[in-house]
């Protein structure tokens, strides 16, 4: 265990637990008010926090001390999972905000698609792994792999998930600029993948599977102010006015007047905005800088790894952390459509703090695996 902890990334680790206890502070002063009118428990929203937050630590712990290598016998088997549930919401799914995507086990809400980014990084790492040590790969080899976030992509736009859609397009894109194509290969696999997003995409909003009215409002997200008293302008507006409120120091830990249900989501997507009320536009600007470390030591160990796997894994992390993290303040800001997607380490969520930590544990995989090769190299 010792010798584990050592080869680990301290600045990633020590970020990582900051974050961590600071983000779980902020969902039990968000969520509070409406804990306690919902569930007559103030606390609610936190203890079911604090399990997800250790549960992710537990499953993050196994996944550090896994040799990469050993997922080969798996992530097949994860990518039929990920499928297979997905349809199975598909049909059986309950609806929550407007997304299909849903299944709700004692309680507890589980979205397969949170998932499907993780097992589409790894698929996607193990896969070109191998294909690229086939000097005489064709293009039609170097293509068949994206096939699986092709299929992710569809099935979630089904779901009406446009946010987590965009996010597993945002780490496919990534990733295939990632991996080292000869030039002519590249376009070949650029042009047949859109071609077929380009035909596959239209034939569902002809099917009726397009946008909702309510997706289709959250497009008007300019001047929310003047639109106080729609929904399109009625979170985005209280968000403005509780950072506005917050100023540079805060009203202080647990004083936020937007969460008395200004806010319906405050603890989930506009939990920045309840940060910077009570704890202040430092603190957001700190937040701020606490995400481009993270996601600089992320790319940072990708760099530095001896295989494809691993460049893509951490390359794949790192977009994936920072395309929530984009998605989520430019809405609350209103500088894009609200999408539902969570803020990492602060927003409440059971699939995503769970996804987001194993991610983590990913990294810190391949940091180890980095330094494992240093030392025999050097013994050498």
């Amino acid at each position: 265990m010792r010798k584990t902890f050592n080869k680990l990334d301290k600045p990633l680790l020590v970020l990582t637990v900051i974050c961590l206890v600071f983000g779980i502070l902020m969902v039990g002063s968000a969520s509070s008010l409406k804990a306690y009118m919902t569930f007559g428990d103030s606390y609610h929203y936190l203890k079911r926090q604090l399990l997800f937050v250790f549960a992710g630590l537990f499953l993050s712990f196994i996944v550090i001390k896994t040799p990469i290598k050993k997922y080969n016998n798996i992530i097949y088997l994860g990518v039929i999972g990920i499928i297979a549930f997905m349809a199975y919401v598909l049909v059986k799914g309950e609806v929550s905000n407007g997304i299909k995507g849903w299944l709700f086990i004692g309680g507890f809400g589980i979205q397969p698609s949170e998932f499907a980014k993780t097992v589409n990084i790894l698929f996607l790492a193990l896969t070109f792994e191998k294909v690229m040590k086939n000097k005489n790969a064709s293009p039609v080899e170097l293509t068949i792999p994206f096939i699986i976030p092709i299929i992710f992509v569809l099935m979630i736009y089904v779901q009406k998930d446009f946010g987590t859609m965009l996010v597993i397009l945002g780490i496919t894109a990534m990733i295939f600029f990632v991996i080292p194509y000869e030039k002519k290969n590249r376009l070949f696999i650029m042009s047949l993948v859109l071609g077929m997003l380009i035909i596959t995409i239209p034939a569902l909003l002809l099917s009726g599977k397009g946008l909702t009215d309510t997706q289709k409002e959250r497009f008007n997200f300019k001047n929310p102010c003047t639109r106080y008293r729609e929904q399109t302008g009625y979170q985005v507006c209280n968000g403005y006015i509780a950072i506005n409120t917050g100023s540079l120091t805060g009203s202080g830990f647990g004083n936020s007047k937007q969460k008395y249900l200004y806010l319906p989501e405050a603890h989930t997507d506009f939990i920045y905005a309840i940060i910077i009320e009570e704890t202040g536009l430092i603190s957001g600007v700190l937040i701020i800088l606490a995400y481009f470390l993270i996601i600089w030591r992320i790319l940072l160990i990708g760099r530095k790894s001896y295989t494809l796997q691993g460049s893509i894994i951490s390359y794949g992390v790192a977009t994936y952390i920072a395309l929530h993290v984009l998605i989520n303040l430019g809405g609350v800001l209103g500088v894009i459509p609200l999408t539902g997607i969570p803020l990492p380490f602060y927003s409440y969520g059971g699939s995503f703090m769970l996804n987001l930590l194993i991610c983590l544990g990913l990294v810190q995989r391949v940091c180890i695996e980095n330094k494992i090769f240093e030392q025999k190299h050097i013994v050498r």
